[in-house]
């Protein structure tokens, strides 16, 4: 971990998404941040020492999402599938497949597994599984505040977590999507899917992956939101749910592996989405914070 002193920083931004306005002055108390985040190996002790089952590997109950399809209400997650071309940018079911089976230990579905990915951040955790491994570990999730300000690294107000340049002089300094989402992938960063950590240079701070790779929760309640935020656009609402959503959403930052510029330019510090509870992706991880005096 790092451990960062209190401070007042310049908290979000005014020149990209209207759920990240205004700018405003904030202050933090002093905290102790994981330098990467929570990998497949930590979490795999994790659950061997405690035996925790994760929502994915939970059939959904029933009474907690009326109307939904009884085929759905089966241990499972979402998972992405690249396209074979251009789709309707609109509609995130055209990447997005519920997956029966799919988890932590089998990120793209019940026949595939985690070995060699023991360096890969978690996956497929919702924000109870989170928080669960964070109280094992005598930490916690860090609120949006504390995130943002340890992700910019002492830039005030800066794009990206290391600069704003995308990509100085042709170097990719996060995993993110490069080409057209969802179709194109053109790996100039390497990665099909998640990276190993510490797999890109360290921020400011000495801090990896604090854009792109996976998003993280944090404990932020998001909202009340502007209309154009409703509909997330990187992490989809579950497909269990219908009509009004019976979960309410946290906030998740970073980006990750799947954000590109022509459809979602969220590996930057000041961006944000709301995700509901219950929801586990093959894109959302985590990482732990321990305040001071705590």
């Amino acid at each position: 971990m790092v451990e960062l002193q209190s401070g007042t920083f310049r908290m979000g931004s005014n020149r990209f998404y209207p759920e990240e306005a205004p700018v405003r002055d904030v202050t933090v108390d002093g905290f102790w941040i994981d330098t990467h985040p929570v990998t497949v190996a930590a979490f795999r002790r994790f659950v061997k020492a405690t035996g925790h089952v994760t929502w994915a590997e939970q059939a959904p109950l029933a009474t907690d999402y009326p109307g939904a399809d009884p085929e759905l209400l089966v241990p499972g997650s979402l998972v992405f599938r690249k396209t074979d071309g251009p789709v309707d940018l609109r509609d995130y079911r055209n990447w997005w497949e519920w997956v029966p089976g799919a988890d932590w230990r089998h990120p793209d579905g019940p026949e595939s597994n985690v070995g060699g990915r023991e360096r890969h951040p978690v996956t497929h955790v919702s924000h109870s599984d989170a928080a669960a491994y964070a109280e094992w570990a005598g930490k916690s999730l860090a609120t949006e505040a504390e995130w943002e300000y340890a992700a910019r690294g002492g830039l005030d107000q800066a794009i990206y977590t290391w600069g704003d340049k995308f990509a100085p002089e042709g170097r990719m300094m996060a995993n993110t999507w490069q080409g057209n989402f969802p179709w194109q992938n053109l790996l100039l960063d390497r990665y099909e899917g998640t990276s190993p950590i510490e797999s890109y240079p360290p921020n400011g701070y000495g801090l990896y992956d604090m854009a792109g790779n996976v998003w993280e929760w944090t404990d932020g309640w998001f909202g009340p939101e502007p209309q154009s935020a409703r509909q997330p656009c990187c992490a989809p609402q579950t497909p269990h749910a219908s009509g009004a959503e019976p979960f309410p959403r946290k906030v998740i930052k970073g980006g990750s592996h799947l954000c590109a510029p022509n459809y979602c330019l969220r590996y930057r510090p000041a961006a944000r989405q709301g995700e509901a509870l219950d929801t586990s992706t093959g894109h959302i991880g985590f990482r732990c914070v321990i305040r001071q005096g705590a």
